[in-house]
């Protein structure tokens, strides 16, 4: 009797762990870039931190790169997949006539590097004034369900959707002036993904839903990055948050508005020539 309640403790117990021997990515699992962590490594950077109220020279230079993952972890986002994300951020930057250029920067120029003078170092070595930085939070998750005590069998491993799998992904793009180390703003992107697998499958759909959890979260962030940088000439002038120099030859996209009164003046003579001179 006792052997065989053994027999079956055991057999629970091996149920219990189907999917955590076929896979290294069951239970909880975080992957982060910290941007506080970055930007001040050490306490005493942070209490010395005084940012000053920027200048910034209109049309502006912008740097755009991911904050490399916490600790330096392998485990962040690939290059690859940071560049593909990061193109869909630049977007939201080029229809401002305010915004001169935008590029794109690998994280490995941020690597080990120590916050605000690696920026200033990146600054100079890309010809920016202006870095948006993006930083994440994912969890993710898989968890055993009770179909999993059909997992008795090596087909039951492959046929039975016994783990439940989550994927919770945040990002946030902060814009600062390098040279007065100031946050301009700030524009956040959350994203969930759900879905049930067998123990076979837990790898690939983890790795799938994580990139995706990336993609949807960045789009959501490009909604309020464009809300973000469509009014920030406004806070400019409003609430003062920085003082603005031009660029030679910029005029702030005031030339355009030139041409479309000279353009309506022309039509309005030719309409007043036509009437003063009507066909008999």
């Amino acid at each position: 009797m006792k052997t065989r309640i053994f027999i079956i403790l055991l057999s629970a117990l091996f149920l219990a762990s189907c999917s955590s021997l076929m896979s290294n990515n069951t239970g909880k699992k975080t992957q982060s870039s910290s941007l506080m962590d970055f930007l001040y490594p050490n306490h005493a950077s942070r209490a010395e931190h005084q940012p000053e109220i920027p200048v910034l020279t209109l049309p502006v230079k912008v740097g755009l790169a991911f904050v490399p993952s916490k600790n330096w972890q392998r485990d962040g986002i690939h290059n690859k997949d940071q560049i593909e994300l990061l193109e869909k951020v630049k977007k939201s930057f080029l229809k401002y006539d305010y915004i001169d250029r935008i590029e794109i920067i690998p994280s490995t120029y941020l690597n080990g590097g120590e916050g605000f003078t690696t920026l200033e170092q990146v600054g100079r070595l890309y010809d920016v004034d202006v870095m948006a930085l993006v930083s994440y939070d994912q969890v993710t998750q898989s968890l055993e369900n009770n179909a999993a005590l059909l997992y008795w069998t090596i087909v039951g491993m492959y046929i039975i959707p016994g783990n439940e799998n989550s994927v919770q992904t945040f990002v946030d793009t902060a814009v600062f002036d390098i040279k007065s180390k100031k946050m301009l703003f700030r524009a956040p992107g959350i994203n969930k993904l759900e879905k049930r697998t067998t123990a076979i499958g837990v790898d690939d759909t983890l790795i799938q839903k994580s990139l995706e959890g990336f993609s949807l979260a960045v789009s959501d962030m490009t909604i309020n990055l464009d809300a973000e940088l469509s009014t920030f000439k406004t806070r400019v002038k409003e609430e003062k948050i920085a003082k603005v120099e031009h660029r030679e030859g910029y005029s702030g996209g005031a030339a355009s508005y030139y041409w479309l009164f000279f353009i309506i003046l022309i039509l309005g003579r030719k309409a007043c020539c036509k009437q003063s001179n009507p066909i008999k």
